[in-house]
C-alpha cells in the first residue's frame, strides 16, 4: 500500500475528527485535528483579553500575539490518541466548551490565523501518510490529496450528537443553545471571505445522519483502501 494524503472535510459536529482519528489509528497514519488548532487559538484570545465585551475580537492585537502561540499535539497512551497542547497545557477539555465553540468560527475566519496555521498545517504533511480534517483541508490545505472526503449530516443530528458529547463529559449543556450555535458556525464558515467552507470538487460526500460509527468506518476504510492500492 502507498501511502497517501487524506483530507476530510464537513460541517461542524458531524463526528469528522472520531472518523479520522480511528483511520489514523487502524492504518498508522499520523492524524491532524486542524478545529483543535483553531480552538487553541481562540482559547488564548479568551485567555488574554483578546475579544471584546461584545464578543468581537481585538483583531490587531490577536496579530502580533500570534508568535506567541504555540500548539502541538501528542499521543495519549491509555486513549491511543493525539491530545492538544496549547504553550506545553494539555487543553483537550478546555478547547471543547460552548464558549470556545461560539468564537471559534470568528477566529477562525480572520486571514492571518488560517495563513499561520495553513503553514503549520502543510508542513506536517509534507511526508504524507497523514489524516487532516478540518474546513479547508482539501480545498487549500491539500488540494492534491490523493483522497478526499465531505461530511454533512442534518443540523439537529448534529446538535443532539453535541449535546450528548457534553453530556457524556459532565459538562453544561443545553439542545437549543446547541442547534442555534452548529446553524451559525455553518453560515459563518460557509460565507467567509478566506478559505470558506465549500466541497472540493473531487471529494466523496458521506451524509452520516443515518448512520452508525462502525457503519461510518467501514465506509471511510473502503475508500481509503481503493485509493492505497492504486
Amino acid at each position: 500500500m502507498k501511502k497517501i494524503t487524506i483530507a476530510i472535510d464537513g460541517y461542524s459536529s458531524c463526528g469528522k475528527s472520531t472518523m479520522a482519528k480511528d483511520l489514523a489509528h487502524e492504518i498508522g497514519y499520523i492524524y491532524v485535528d486542524t478545529g483543535a488548532m483553531y480552538r487553541s487559538v481562540t482559547l488564548f484570545a479568551m485567555r488574554n483579553g483578546l475579544l471584546n465585551s461584545d464578543g468581537s475580537i481585538k483583531t490587531d492585537e490577536l496579530k502580533d500575539r500570534m508568535d506567541d502561540i504555540d500548539i502541538s499535539f501528542r499521543l495519549n497512551s491509555a486513549t491511543g490518541r493525539p491530545d492538544t497542547y496549547l504553550n506545553g497545557e494539555l487543553v483537550e477539555k478546555e478547547i471543547r466548551t460552548m464558549e470556545v465553540s461560539a468564537n471559534v468560527s470568528m477566529i477562525a475566519a480572520l486571514p492571518f490565523v488560517r495563513e499561520a496555521l495553513v503553514a503549520q498545517q502543510q508542513a506536517m504533511g509534507k511526508k504524507k501518510g497523514i489524516i487532516m480534517d478540518g474546513r479547508d483541508i482539501g480545498t487549500v490545505v491539500f488540494p492534491d490529496a490523493e483522497l478526499k472526503i465531505f461530511v454533512t449530516a442534518s443540523a439537529e443530528v448534529r446538535a443532539r450528537r453535541r449535546y450528548d458529547e457534553l453530556k457524556a463529559k459532565g459538562m453544561p449543556a443545553d439542545f437549543e443553545d446547541i442547534l442555534k450555535n452548529v446553524k451559525e458556525r455553518d453560515y459563518i464558515d460557509s460565507h467567509r471571505e478566506t478559505s470558506p467552507l465549500r466541497k472540493a470538487d473531487d471529494a466523496l460526500e458521506l451524509d452520516n445522519s443515518n448512520m452508525t460509527i462502525d457503519q461510518q468506518k467501514a465506509w471511510l476504510m473502503a475508500r481509503y483502501m481503493e485509493k492505497a492500492a492504486n
